[in-house]
């Protein structure tokens, strides 16, 4: 299954080589959550300042024991603003999907979620977390699950 491809509608933030893939419904607010993330700077939150992947399609491509995210060439660097337009953003290549991250309505996910929840994609499981794209918090929450998926994880 190595080198194996999809486009999926979605939209991915990198932070450093780490990226979460935002998924949700047309309209949902993948591209509002993305922009008040990719806001930030580096702070004692994160320790390199978000960078758009991609925005609104996503190229997923299995590298190993990785999935990789990365633009179509005709919107690389590219981010849908509504009420705005498309704004040009700083952007890396590609970047590793650490999490996934499903929108949904406010209080569409429990208060304390399952730490061990995942989904598949190109065959390999990922963290997956629900959140309510238009919560003030939302960014917070996104960038902070981002950070502990990236985290390496202890051997047993």
């Amino acid at each position: 299954m190595d080198g194996a491809s999809e486009l999926v509608h979605a939209t991915a933030i990198a932070v450093g080589a780490d990226a979460a893939l935002i998924r949700g419904a047309s309209g949902a607010g993948k591209s509002d959550l993305a922009l008040r993330c990719l806001a930030y700077s580096a702070s004692s939150l994160i320790t390199e300042a978000p960078r758009l992947v991609s925005d609104d399609q996503v190229i997923l491509t299995r590298a190993g024991a990785t999935i990789e995210a990365r633009a179509p060439e005709t919107i690389r660097g590219k981010l849908e603003v509504r009420g705005v337009g498309i704004v040009t953003l700083p952007s890396v290549f590609k970047a590793r999907v650490r999490l996934v991250v499903e929108l949904t309505a406010p209080g569409g996910y429990p208060r304390l979620p399952d730490p061990e929840a995942t989904t598949h994609i190109l065959g390999l499981s990922l963290p997956i977390v629900r959140l309510a794209p238009f919560e003030v918090s939302a960014p917070e929450k996104l960038l902070l699950a981002l950070v502990a998926a990236a985290r390496p994880q202890p051997a047993d």
